[in-house]
């Protein structure tokens, strides 16, 4: 499956709609530090451990990836 971009807008229609998806924040860690913004649930890996992480994100639901 090819990754695409979705708005926030969309985001939040795919909640509302309770459709099942997983956030990543693949920010790097001086960024998730600096940041006041978390999202509740989130499964933190950065972008360059993604590989080594793999067995820690669900398989079977969209994933919502972010970062700076």
């Amino acid at each position: 499956m090819e990754p695409t971009r979705v708005t926030v807008d969309e985001v939040k229609e795919r909640m509302e709609r309770g459709e099942p998806f997983v956030f990543l924040d693949t920010r790097n860690p001086q960024a998730w530090g600096e940041s006041d913004s978390r999202l509740p649930g989130a499964i933190r890996v950065p972008a360059d451990e993604v590989q080594q992480h793999l067995n820690e994100i669900p398989h079977g639901s969209a994933i919502i990836t972010y970062c700076t």
